[in-house]
């Protein structure tokens, strides 16, 4: 086992191809290598999903998802995130030596607050603070990150050797990124300039973790394409050619090279029938385990509990030498 791996999803209602591609899949392959700790980080959801029901509906839905793509509870630590205390207690703390400069160069709060900044909740602002609590309190030195994550890391980075500095210790290790494969941005099935997502209004644009067989063949079969025979990889010329060859070597574990030199003179119509023939085999078996899951919730929650006890035996040991640092009682 080489270092310790900290990565995070939010419970969001929609899970997709572009979160298994881009980081659920990922997460199986790294629990054969490494201590995996995986986290649905539901206070990061409060900043935007304030509505209890919704968001406990939500959270099942995405750990079934999570243990349905091949994540193994008995090799990795999954639990919620607001289970484990010693991530808020910790953010306070590192909210205290965090410059708000900083904080006023994050793009991701731009973008999510609009023109209405004024109105955004304090947490949508101070929520990479938190991102990096979490990484933090369990000392990980390895952190899986799509291309919009890359500058929260880098921050989580920043805040750990100011920390250093601040107390005069080496306490929190430099976390390093990993970004893998080659299918990291998954881009919508009915635009290849737009990132697939759950609030698209099309359900089309995306194929949803939840998808039976003949949904999956339906929307890869339905998705925009070009009038150019063979398949190629450009993001500039080519959208969407680019994003189903991308899908196809994701899911077939090729590279894009080998995927274009097979389909180098197919038609639309015939790599289409073979995407969604290998989607298919790939996809529906989850969909199928995620309704076996939810509809035992029960088993859902004794998982994410024990994951939450794992955690706490890693974080708590953290942040009491934290408190010690600081000069603050045990807690």
């Amino acid at each position: 086992m080489q270092g310790l791996i900290f990565s995070g999803i939010q419970p969001t209602h929609g899970i997709h191809l572009g979160n298994y591609l881009g980081a659920l899949r990922n997460w199986v392959t790294l629990q054969e290598s490494h201590r995996c700790i995986y986290c649905i980080v539901d206070q990061h959801a409060l900043t935007t999903l304030q509505d209890a029901a919704q968001m406990r509906r939500n959270i099942h839905e995405v750990a079934a998802a999570i243990l349905a793509s091949g994540v193994d509870p008995k090799r990795s630590a999954l639990f919620v995130q607001s289970s484990v205390a010693a991530h808020a207690r910790l953010a306070w703390v590192l909210n205290c030596v965090t410059p708000m400069g900083w904080l006023n160069r994050m793009t991701q709060f731009k973008e999510k607050a609009g023109k209405h900044r004024e109105n955004a909740p304090v947490g949508l602002f101070s929520y990479p603070v938190l991102m990096a609590a979490d990484i933090l309190v369990y000392r990980a030195t390895h952190v899986p990150v799509g291309e919009d994550q890359k500058q929260h890391l880098e921050l989580a980075r920043d805040i750990a050797a100011i920390f250093n500095r601040k107390f005069e210790s080496e306490f929190f290790p430099q976390p390093e990124p990993l970004i893998l494969g080659e299918a990291t941005r998954v881009m919508s099935l009915r635009d290849g300039t737009k990132k697939m997502s759950k609030s698209d209004t099309s359900d089309m644009s995306r194929i949803n973790l939840t998808d039976d067989a003949d949904a999956i063949a339906q929307k890869i079969r339905r998705a925009k394409s070009d009038a150019i025979l063979g398949i190629s990889f450009d993001r500039e010329n080519r959208p969407e050619a680019s994003n189903l060859l991308t899908i196809y070597a994701a899911l077939a574990g090729s590279t894009r090279a080998e995927v274009e030199r097979e389909y180098a003179e197919a038609s639309f119509s015939d790599f289409k029938g073979r995407l969604a023939d290998l989607a298919v085999e790939k996809l529906a078996p989850i969909a199928g385990e995620m309704r076996r899951l939810l509809a035992d919730p029960g088993y859902l929650d004794s998982i994410l509990e024990d994951g939450a006890a794992q955690a706490r035996a890693v974080a708590d040991p953290v942040l009491a030498q934290v408190h010690e640092l600081v000069g603050f009682p045990r807690p």
